[in-house]
């Protein structure tokens, strides 16, 4: 029966795993007592050698001996070699039993979708969840060793009600060289396509429901065979095997107490303790950690931590058998709910849990946050496109280099838009207005915000304007250049007399 513990380890108190030090079944000490006496005895035997029957000679043979397999053990890579495979076995146990087929998504869907309350909707209901149970039957009997020992022969399946004799005979009949855990399930598949057709299933999607519940049903049955047909491969596990008993018979060698060779070296020798308690334990540990493999590694066997297959067996068929007919239709009367008229319900607690109504629900982290007394803090601000914007020093950088007046002369000697459409540089100085009627924006220094369209950056310059270069670009220059000026001079009366005649 497998060993559960939950109970006691429900709460994290004082020596909560200690109590669990004295238990034996189950336990590790069960599983590997015969293993620590025959370690005990064989090192006890090497030691009363060593001790009493060897003449000195032998002893300085001996001790060279025990000196090299000590310093072999460190090149056996146990915690590794271990750790892993132990890692990958307990893996494949909890897989292999999720496997495990269980009838209760396929029971409801049977329930809600094969009707009828006569004998013969009931006989179809009880006939499909038992095909079903005796699918993971037939196969829990090709890999587990308690549920063979239950039913070792068809005859004790017709006895269990698992099936009939009609049908047992349609099951020998099949003649297959290999495992026929599959033929209740074709059983399942084509009654329920006859339920269809009699109008016991009403339409095309129930069914779909049904097949589908039962191929899922069937994939689990087929894992269980594949993981009792694929072990994890034999070389591994020797591989293990060899690791641990060849690093525990280095240790009954190189691990006893040994005289030293030089007599003036007798003051550094180790203390001599008869019982060597950590090389007892590492055998503990190493040793369990093999036997906890061995003892899970198939977990449909008879160990004490396997798993309850007779009672999985018996569970399934009560709760199916249940669900399917003294359930069906079998509705309890609906009415008001007790919180009917609350619009917060609340279940009542005991006193033994009362204290936890005193504690705030959890709302998010954010909520236990404290914020800023000042009122001001909380006052809601628009965004203001005077405000400069923000650049990084090396964006900057770019952007005021690539402000050049050879660039920028294009949004001047607009004498109507300048107000508002000016060419602004981030930098230390001024830029003029091109317009001396209209004032300069102290704004516009800060950022390059060129606001003009390719048909108004097209006009040409108002005549008159001066420009310069800003201080910014000025400085990235060199001191020892002077800053260029552009001038536009004034057309001549000449030149647009030209203009005018020309057009």
């Amino acid at each position: 029966m497998t060993v559960s513990y939950t109970l006691k380890v429900a709460n994290a108190q004082f020596g909560g795993f200690s109590k669990l030090l004295f238990r034996w079944k189950g336990s590790i000490y069960k599983l590997l007592y015969k293993e620590f006496i025959v370690f005990v005895m064989l090192y006890t035997m090497l030691s009363i050698t060593y001790r009493r029957l060897l003449t000195e000679e032998q002893k300085r043979v001996y001790v060279k001996v025990a000196q090299y397999c000590n310093r072999s053990t460190d090149l056996i890579p146990m915690s590794f070699v271990l750790g892993f495979y132990v890692t990958l076995i307990v893996n494949r146990w909890w897989a292999q039993y999720t496997s495990i087929p269980l009838p209760d998504q396929l029971m409801c869907v049977i329930s809600s979708t094969v009707h009828g309350k006569d004998e013969k909707g009931r006989i179809l209901r009880r006939s499909l969840i038992r095909y079903a149970n005796l699918s993971s039957v037939l196969i829990l009997r090709s890999v587990s060793t308690r549920v063979l020992k239950r039913f070792p022969t068809m005859d004790h399946l017709v006895d269990a009600g698992f099936m009939t004799q009609e049908e047992r005979k349609k099951f020998e009949s099949l003649h297959s060289d290999f495992n026929k855990y599959w033929i209740p399930c074709v059983w399942f598949t084509n009654l329920a396509a006859q339920a269809r057709r009699d109008g016991r299933v009403r339409d095309d999607v129930a069914l779909r429901l049904l097949i589908d519940e039962l191929n899922l049903y069937r994939a689990k049955c087929s894992m269980l065979f594949h993981y009792d047909w694929i072990s994890i491969p034999l070389v591994y596990t020797q591989v293990v095997t060899i690791a641990v008993y060849s690093f525990f018979a280095f240790c009954v060698i190189g691990r006893q107490f040994l005289e030293p060779l030089d007599p003036e070296q007798d003051q550094d020798r180790d203390l001599d303790l008869y019982v060597p308690l950590t090389t007892l334990l590492q055998f503990f540990f190493y040793a369990g950690w093999l036997k906890v493999a061995e003892q899970i590694i198939n977990p449909f066997g008879e160990d004490d931590d396997d798993f309850e297959t007779n009672k999985l067996i018996d569970r399934n068929l009560q709760v199916s058998l249940l669900s399917v007919d003294d359930m069906y239709q079998n509705l309890p009367p609906t009415g008001k709910d007790k919180y009917w008229n609350e619009s917060t319900a609340q279940p009542p607690y005991t006193i033994a849990t009362a204290a936890e109504t005193l504690k705030p629900s959890f709302l998010g982290s954010t909520f236990d946050m404290r914020m800023s007394d000042d009122p001001e803090q909380s006052q809601p601000v628009e965004p203001s496109p005077s405000l400069p914007r923000m650049h990084t020093p090396l964006l900057n950088r770019f952007l005021t280099a690539a402000a050049s007046p050879a660039v920028s002369l294009k949004n001047f000697g607009r004498s109507n838009r300048a107000h508002h459409h000016l060419l602004r540089l981030r930098g230390e100085g001024s830029f003029p207005s091109p317009n001396p009627r209209h004032s300069e924006d102290p704004e516009s220094v800060g950022r390059i915000d060129e606001e003009e369209t390719e048909d108004e950056a097209s006009e040409p310059p108002t005549p008159g304007t001066r420009l310069k270069v800003p201080s910014q670009l000025e400085a990235s220059r060199g001191p020892q250049r002077e800053n260029p000026q552009i001038q536009v001079r004034q057309p001549s009366n000449e030149s647009i007399d030209i203009d005018q005649s020309a057009a």
